[in-house]
């Protein structure tokens, strides 16, 4: 399941309300909250936890039927993305319309890409078997180049919208060497690795990325961002 796929789960509850949210305003507001946990589960590939939404302002009802609910704020443990393991999943939007087409005034996902899914990722675009470790603020991978031990330093950066690691101040056998030196080519596969996360809403873009305790801390924003709510729940229950 695509990013997209994680934001339109958070906020499908909201533009599904409709006139069949009549009752009290707690109530419509707890009955939109539950929808969009529930589409979470139903929408997004190996979610992980129970997902949370909370749908801020009051009175709620009153924002509905005005066109526009002011924030919204969703939760996920742990979803794929693409394909790419994520965990603590965050989504915060505003000024999102009920009726279609559907959009956020302005919107930020967060999501950590933990170590293991930045280690296969490695592996896929280079060849090698690494471990990656994180020392402080800084991404350490280790592992051997022809039967001698590598270490180096990973550098995040965010380019363009697209999340890249480049490898620097590489030691092999402890000692330190230039990363163009390395046999077979492999210093060109080290510079710019691209971290594919895709499927980002219209208007949300790949803003930055920090070494955090377990992975890289990703963040998306944007103004004027276009949802997609899943067609299965197209329509409210009664």
């Amino acid at each position: 399941m695509s990013a997209r796929g994680v934001v339109g789960g958070l906020l499908v509850g909201v533009v599904v309300v409709g006139a069949g949210a009549v009752g009290a305003d707690r109530w419509a507001a707890h009955e939109t909250q539950q929808r969009a946990a529930d589409a979470i589960v139903e929408n997004l590939d190996d979610v992980v936890g129970t997902p949370t939404v909370d749908v801020g302002g009051f009175p709620f009802l009153t924002q509905v039927w005005a066109g526009s609910v002011d924030h919204v704020t969703g939760e996920v443990e742990g979803v794929s993305l693409g394909g790419i393991d994520a965990t603590d999943v965050h989504v915060d939007a505003r000024d999102i319309t009920t009726s279609e087409p559907y959009t956020a005034g302005s919107a930020t996902i967060q999501a950590t890409i933990p170590t293991a899914s930045l280690e296969k990722i490695v592996a896929e675009r280079t060849g090698l078997d690494v471990t990656l470790s994180i020392d402080g603020d800084h991404v350490v991978a280790s592992g051997k180049v022809l039967g001698v031990t590598l270490s180096a330093g990973v550098t995040p950066s965010v380019s363009g919208g697209k999340l890249q690691v480049s490898v620097q101040d590489v030691q092999l056998g402890g000692l330190s060497v230039d990363p163009s030196k390395l046999p077979g080519g492999l210093g060109d596969k080290l510079q710019d690795i691209t971290v594919p996360v895709e499927g980002l809403p219209e208007g949300l873009v790949l803003s930055d990325a920090t070494v955090v305790s377990d992975g890289l801390r990703v963040e998306a924003d944007g103004a004027g961002v276009v949802l997609q709510a899943p067609a299965a729940s197209d329509e409210p229950t009664d």
